[in-house]
């Protein structure tokens, strides 16, 4: 079990909130998320920490694939719902879930999807992580603010600018480099780019 104190510590951090999903053999489950991340640059490829406690794990284990609905502000609901095992709600909520064109299934409503296609699994203490390409995308309400989570505050909506329009931090560094007498444009770096 975490130390309290390392627990209250890890709970400042703040994530963005999604609802991964799957079917199989006609079955579809999702939970709610907020440790799925983006981890390579070059290539599209995901990370998904996954409790094998949870309903959703089987079907993604056997049908080697899963979306992932990225939540507006707005859909507190939907994340609350589906933070618990289904089974403990009946499943009676389906009508948060839509199907694309494809067959997949994503949040409905959401700020935009991805299927992701795993190619490697690594088990953790209580966790599995899946690490998946992304193999379709889609987009719903992207001008909606993400919900965003963290154990210190909850359920929170991402809407405030952490710095004023017109303002470039970049074009800050690069005069105090100036004005250091070093070159003002430095060497271009993959990290540039991101």
């Amino acid at each position: 079990m975490i130390d309290p104190k390392l627990k209250r510590a890890l709970g400042q951090m703040i994530k963005g909130v999604q609802v991964v999903a799957c079917t199989h053999d006609g079955v579809t489950r999702a939970y709610t998320s907020h440790w799925v991340t983006q981890v390579a640059f070059e290539e599209p490829i995901v990370m998904a920490s996954i409790s094998p406690k949870h309903d959703t794990h089987p079907l993604i284990a056997a049908a080697g694939w899963f979306t992932v609905s990225v939540c507006a502000g707005d859909q507190v609901g939907a994340g609350q719902y589906f933070s618990y095992p289904g089974r403990r709600f009946r499943y009676i909520a389906d009508e948060l879930l839509t199907t694309t064109d494809d067959g997949f299934p994503v949040l409905a409503d959401c700020i935009s999807w991805v299927r992701c296609e795993t190619f490697e699994r690594k088990p953790m203490a209580d966790h599995e992580l899946f690490f998946a390409r992304v193999t379709h995308h889609g987009y719903g309400r992207l001008d909606e603010p993400p919900l965003v989570y963290s154990a210190r505050h909850g359920w929170r909506i991402a809407s405030q600018r952490a710095r004023q329009p017109g303002e470039s931090i970049r074009d800050q560094l690069l005069e105090r480099l100036a004005a250091a007498g070093y070159e003002s444009t430095p060497p271009t770096t993959v990290d540039d780019e991101e």
